[in-house]
């Protein structure tokens, strides 16, 4: 691009006139963090919502590193517009403005915690402590690989242990664990930075994960996942660590439920706990179970957090992990549709997390123990004669 068509953050903060603020990532990517005042028109949709822009206004264009939104504002000055690239996308804005609040904001972190044990105590950390006792997730003597992507759960859950921590009920031990499969310097930068401005002591190894499944064709998605968790159990293992705890929350679980209905063809759940079967001695646990997202967002955003969405080499470039480049996963495809179903239900998820408990096995055709499948026919025909 034109030098004279990129804009720098600084520049933009120094702008005295009026831009319009375009946000070219998917929607997902935007719920997660953006631009103060910035319309998100995912680049995909563009040209259909051509008539949405203002043709009066210098138009300021980003994504999350500055490529997609690079020709994004070359389309648009090509219909005769003012568009400018932000240089670094939103990840060098975010970047900057964490370099300034570090400066300038104090007891960020006491707020933080204040707002775990007062204003969120019933939605995070009540739900956080009944999953931990329903089902059974820490026992005393304990030691815990906290595990650390960067994300929003993951970094809340940390906080929630350090205050579960506080109030010491039997001896446990934690670690606070960020695996680094091949960050990007910034993505590095941002996990340090949060966990430094939210005290969290992290521990960080690295690994080449990404570099390892960079060049898979199929399914780079799935062996990244498995290598990434085999990395954590072995790492916590070596650090004296019996368990790993995971952010997955609570639509995490339903939407997992529906997937595995529609796209694999069976009924199943993410489990609140796991005994590892590679690493022995090693469980899982997932002490966010019952946390619901939009919970876990609103303390983000009365914080005035920012984490990263994602930070996949394939991400990188303003994709998604999908091998087509589509904008729109599996997960996404089901988080929507339960949004739509909660329109006419407002019971709907809450009825999906209870269906994996009140599974009826009289009423089923068949169901899988242990890898071994049972049919209703095994016993049809021992069951006693109701006379009609």
């Amino acid at each position: 691009m034109e030098q004279e068509y990129i804009i720098t953050v600084d520049e933009l903060k120094k702008r005295q006139d009026p831009v319009f603020l375009l946000d070219v990532r998917d929607k997902t990517a935007f719920s997660y963090g953006s631009i103060p005042m910035a319309v998100n028109i995912p680049v995909e949709e563009l040209k259909e919502r051509f008539n949405e822009l203002p043709h009066n206004q210098p138009i300021v264009v980003y994504c999350k590193k500055g490529q997609a939104s690079e020709e994004a504002a070359a389309f648009l000055r090509e219909t005769g517009m003012e568009a400018y690239n932000l240089e670094g996308g939103y990840t060098r804005w975010l970047m900057e403005l964490m370099n300034e609040e570090s400066h300038t904001e104090e007891n960020r972190q006491e707020q933080i915690e204040k707002s775990i044990r007062k204003k969120f105590h019933k939605d995070l950390f009540c739900k956080f402590a009944k999953a931990i006792n329903e089902y059974e997730l820490l026992k005393e003597g304990d030691k815990v690989a906290v595990c650390i992507s960067g994300g929003k759960d993951s970094m809340l859950m940390a906080k929630l242990f350090q205050e579960l921590k506080r109030h010491n009920k039997y001896p446990f031990e934690l670690v606070f664990l960020v695996m680094d499969p091949g960050y990007s310097e910034i993505n590095r930068q941002v996990i340090e930075k949060n966990a430094e401005l939210m005290g969290i002591p992290i521990t960080i190894f690295e690994t080449e994960i990404f570099n390892a499944v960079y060049e898979v064709e199929k399914s780079p998605c799935y062996l990244c996942a498995r290598m990434r968790r085999g990395y954590l159990y072995s790492k916590a293992k070596e650090l004296g660590c019996n368990k790993i705890a995971l952010g997955h929350h609570f639509d995490d679980v339903i939407e997992t439920i529906l997937m595995g209905m529609m796209y694999g063809a069976q009924i199943q759940t993410m489990m609140p706990k796991l005994h590892s079967t590679n690493f022995e001695g090693m469980e899982l646990i997932r002490p966010m179970y019952l946390i619901r997202e939009d919970d876990i967002k609103h303390w983000r955003d009365y914080n005035n957090l920012h984490f990263i969405q994602c930070a996949c080499r394939f991400t990188d470039t303003c994709t998604t992990c999908r091998p087509d480049g589509s904008a729109v996963s599996k997960r996404m495809e089901i988080k929507h549709l339960i949004r739509q179903l909660k329109e006419t239900n407002p019971f709907i998820e809450s009825n999906l997390f209870r269906s994996v408990e009140n599974v009826n096995l009289n009423t089923v055709i068949a169901y899988k123990k242990d890898g071994v499948v049972h049919h209703f026919l095994e016993e049809y025909d021992k069951q006693a004669t109701v006379p009609s």
